[in-house]
């Protein structure tokens, strides 16, 4: 046979073709423009925190529990430290934070949910069945035991989430890979001795990226979240300046029953902020790469009014 394995490689121009179609409708809903704005502005306040700060976190500036002024925008915590530069440098370590273990869920829950879609059999028995298991733990509630079993540390609350959150991903990429591993040109691929490494990296993974991808941006929020939960708990790292440390001093230090609002609400409003952008951005991804969520009973979209026959703009 002059067939050469090279030449099972022609959907990879259908796949290209078909992820940019799916990133120039994804650019074309307003929700994922949304969502992807607010994100991308956390990210750049990230990055740029030593520069965008307009006092030292651990210095004092004002008064204790100043209201909002002109040189204090979002009014001081309980220290006299300004609470903008709080809501900036604690924003880039919950950041940090929430993309670390977001990395940690998706390599564990990528390389498992491939396997299991992949080689099926008792591989697949085997993995789901440890998935399975982590399912059906509370995940908040065990983060809770390990994190206090460990001790409070940024790198510990990394790895527990990273640990937890990958369930999802893992069966919703084996089924994605067990209809991709069932086409025409995977099963060529297979018959003319492309090595199962080859097949995995050249024609699933392609495939089953953009997928991975939503649930990577999905997976984001909920690692936020996470940290900042355990923060408030406190079983993250006291010295580390993060939005639940924020919030977690502020009700220490009754800034509730002192009336200061700003020492609370700031910070709460980020994560929510996070959340909320992570959720449209990875909402819209999901889908781009697939239509029928568009008319799915549980789709946002599908609770739109329409208008009745007869009563458009054009009825007499």
């Amino acid at each position: 046979m002059s067939t050469s394995v090279s030449q099972v490689d022609v959907p990879e121009v259908e796949v290209q073709e078909g992820l940019w179609a799916a990133i120039r409708e994804v650019l074309h809903e307003r929700t994922a423009m949304v969502g992807l704005v607010i994100l991308a502005a956390f990210v750049l306040m990230a990055v740029f925190a030593p520069l965008l700060s307009p006092y030292d976190v651990h210095v004092a500036s004002c008064g204790v529990f100043d209201p909002p002024s002109a040189k204090h925008w979002l009014g001081c915590d309980d220290g006299g430290i300004d609470m903008l530069s709080l809501v900036i440098t604690g924003g880039r370590i919950s950041m940090i934070v929430g993309f670390a273990a977001t990395l940690v869920a998706m390599t564990i829950g990528g390389g498992v949910g491939l396997a299991s879609g992949y080689f099926g059999g008792w591989v697949d028995v085997v993995l789901m069945r440890i998935t399975d298991y982590f399912l059906v733990i509370p995940d908040l509630v065990l983060m809770i035991v390990i994190s206090a079993v460990w001790g409070p540390s940024l790198s510990h609350v990394v790895i527990v989430i990273g640990i937890l959150l990958w369930t999802s991903t893992a069966r919703v990429l084996r089924a994605q890979v067990k209809s991709v591993r069932e086409r025409v040109y995977v099963k060529r691929a297979q018959s003319l001795g492309a090595s199962h490494l080859r097949i995995i990296v050249r024609h699933v993974l392609p495939q089953v990226g953009p997928l991975l991808i939503a649930n990577t941006v999905l997976t984001i929020a909920v690692a936020v979240f996470d940290e900042t939960a355990l923060a408030f708990l406190g079983l993250s790292d006291p010295t580390a300046t993060t939005w639940g440390t924020v919030m977690e001093h502020a009700f220490d230090r009754t800034a509730v029953s002192a009336g200061a609002w700003w020492a609370i609400v700031p910070a709460g409003v980020s994560v929510a902020l996070v959340i909320m952008g992570c959720y449209l951005f990875g909402q819209s991804i999901e889908d781009a790469l697939n239509p029928r969520l568009k008319v799915a009973h549980l789709s946002p979209r599908s609770w739109r009014l329409r208008t009745l026959v007869g009563r458009g703009p054009d009825a007499l």
